[in-house]
C-alpha cells in the first residue's frame, strides 16, 4: 500500500503482523524496549522488521534502527527513511539520500478521529473545505483521519531536514481525491494528492510540500517526498 504511494527508487516493505518472532530486535533495540508496555515492543519490533526488508531492498545488511528526538529513526549514514504503524498495518520506507532529501509516510485505521481531537488538528479552513466533500456523497470517507495522517506524514518529512517541529495547525492542507481504481489491483475506496502550505515566516523555508494518500482495506495510508533540490522547487 505505501509502496503505491512513493517511486521506484524508495524501498518500502509493510506488513499486516501485531507481533513478530522473539530474535527479532538487536541487543540495542532490546534496551530501548526493556521498559516498555507489550503494545509499544510490538509497534517497535513490527516497525524494525520493515525497516529491515527495505534495508535489504536497498542492498544494505540489516542494522539496529535507535531512535532519537521524539521518536525519530537513527538511519545509517547515506540512507534516509520513515517507519508508521497503527492497529492492523505496520510499513516503512527508506531510500538513498543522494536521491531523496527526506521522506514522511504515515497509516491511520480508517475512521473518525477521537472526539475533540479534529478542531485541535484542523484549521478552521481545512474542516471548512471537507465539510462539502462529505456531503457530496463521500460521507464515508473520514476526510478527518486522512488530513491527520497527511500532517503527520508532512512533519515525518520536514523535522529532519529543517530541526524546526510544527505544530498541527503550522501546516494548511488542501485533500484532492483522485477518480479511477488507483492501481496495485486491489479494491480502493479512494485515492488522491494533498498540497499543504506551510505557515511560516522565514523566506528562506520553502512554504509548500505534496504528498498522496490512500485508502485501502481499512487503512489511510499517506506519504511526502522531497528530493534534494526541494528548496528550488519547493515541492516535489
Amino acid at each position: 500500500m505505501i509502496e503505491r504511494l512513493l517511486p521506484d527508487d524508495v524501498s518500502c516493505a509493510a506488513t499486516r503482523e501485531e507481533t513478530v518472532p522473539d530474535g527479532t530486535l538487536f541487543p540495542e533495540e532490546e534496551a530501548l524496549m526493556a521498559r516498555s508496555v507489550a503494545k509499544r515492543r510490538n509497534d517497535f519490533a513490527t516497525a524494525r522488521a520493515c525497516a529491515r526488508r527495505a534495508m535489504a531492498g536497498l542492498g544494505l545488511p540489516p542494522v539496529a534502527v535507535l531512535h532519537g528526538h521524539r521518536g525519530k529513526p537513527l538511519w545509517p549514514e547515506g540512507i534516509v527513511g520513515s517507519l508508521t504503524h497503527c492497529h492492523g498495518y505496520r510499513a516503512a520506507a527508506l531510500a538513498r539520500a543522494q536521491d531523496v532529501l527526506a521522506l514522511g509516510i504515515d497509516a491511520e485505521p480508517h475512521a473518525p478521529l477521537p472526539e475533540g481531537v479534529r478542531e485541535l488538528v484542523t484549521l478552521p479552513a481545512e474542516r471548512e473545505r471537507i465539510g462539502p466533500q462529505a456531503e457530496e456523497g463521500s460521507g464515508a470517507l473520514h476526510w478527518d483521519r486522512v488530513l491527520f495522517s497527511a500532517k503527520e506524514s508532512v512533519f515525518k518529512t520536514w523535522y529532519p531536514v529543517t530541526g524546526i517541529e510544527l505544530d498541527f495547525v503550522e501546516a494548511d492542507l488542501t485533500i484532492h481525491q483522485e477518480s479511477g481504481p488507483g492501481g496495485g489491483g486491489t479494491p480502493v475506496a479512494a485515492h488522491g494528492a494533498f498540497t499543504a502550505r506551510l505557515l511560516l515566516t522565514d523566506p528562506a523555508l520553502p512554504t509548500a510540500l505534496r504528498g498522496r494518500w490512500r485508502i485501502e482495506d481499512g487503512i489511510i495510508a499517506t506519504a511526502v517526498l522531497v528530493r534534494p533540490n526541494w528548496r528550488e522547487e519547493e515541492s516535489v
